[in-house]
């Protein structure tokens, strides 16, 4: 399969060319100097050029703070750039793949969040990953939106994927008690993109490792007990301790109806998978 990803030095940009290199794919990886997503001439010309058979898109703004100050360009990125990647699939007949969060649902429900939940995002961030799920559907039928979130893995900048290194060398690591997750390895996540590529059956994919899902506190002293770090360096805070200028939602789970029913088999316990991260 002749595979082109976008936003091609981000984490789980990475982890996907990296599988698709290794199962023998074409695959054409393009970092954001190459190919800015809200450049939609530059996209169209780009995938006309390529024509490949389905396109990964990675590339957003994730900055979740720095979205309520850089809205035109989350939005630019988060939005546009989907709609104009869906735009240019459809005009070249090639499969979509693209990826959403789970900070599109609002938080309220403890439980898991399955595609039937309605999403009621709050923050920038949050509201532009959402436009950009409806623009790629209303946009190319074909487009598979996968919904993930909690990722780690390497190459990666944010808190669950640094907090071992910080641990490491012997810093003190604050951790949220009363925010929870289904904890995602980008090395597991960039299997199931492809997957679902291969797959193209156009629907909104909930991709998380399997578990019942943990806490910010509940990761970091796992992140010890597998490694072997002194837990006296995790401080537990509270959500409300912790002045951030993006809403955040409080519990945001995740668990897919489809795609046990369509063959596809869940992805490991996130605790294996956390351990596969620690011994990279």
């Amino acid at each position: 399969m002749k595979v082109l990803v976008t936003g091609a030095n981000g984490m789980v940009a990475r982890a996907a060319a990296e599988y698709c290199r290794a199962i023998g794919d074409d695959l054409i990886a393009l970092p954001r100097q190459e190919l800015d997503i809200s450049d939609s001439m530059a996209i169209e010309r780009v995938i006309g050029d390529i024509r490949p058979d389905a396109v990964l898109n990675c590339a957003a703004f994730t900055n979740v703070d720095g979205a309520e100050i850089e809205k035109q360009l989350a939005y630019d990125v988060n939005a546009t750039g989907v709609e104009n990647l869906a735009a240019a699939c459809r005009k070249f007949d090639s499969g979509f793949v693209t990826v959403s969060t789970d900070y599109v649902f609002d938080g309220a429900n403890r439980g898991f969040y399955t595609q039937r939940d309605n999403p009621e995002p709050h923050g920038v961030y949050a509201t532009t990953k959402r436009y950009g799920e409806i623009l790629a559907r209303n946009t190319y039928a074909r487009s598979i939106i996968v919904r993930s979130g909690w990722i780690f893995g390497r190459a990666g900048t944010n808190f669950l994927s640094v907090a071992h290194e910080l641990l490491a060398q012997g810093k003190p690591v604050k951790a949220i008690s009363d925010s929870f997750g289904t904890p995602t390895y980008a090395d597991d996540l960039a299997r199931r993109l492809r997957e679902l590529a291969e797959l193209d059956l156009p629907c909104t994919y909930h991709v998380t490792n399997a578990g019942e899902g943990t806490s910010y506190l509940g990761f970091i002293e796992k992140v010890c007990e597998i490694g072997g770090f002194d837990k006296a360096l995790v401080e537990p805070v509270s959500k409300k301790d912790l002045s951030r200028p993006a809403p955040r939602p409080t519990s945001s789970k995740l668990a897919c109806l489809f795609s046990e029913r369509l063959g596809l088999t869940p992805l490991p316990p996130w605790e294996d998978a956390l351990t596969r991260f620690l011994k990279t």
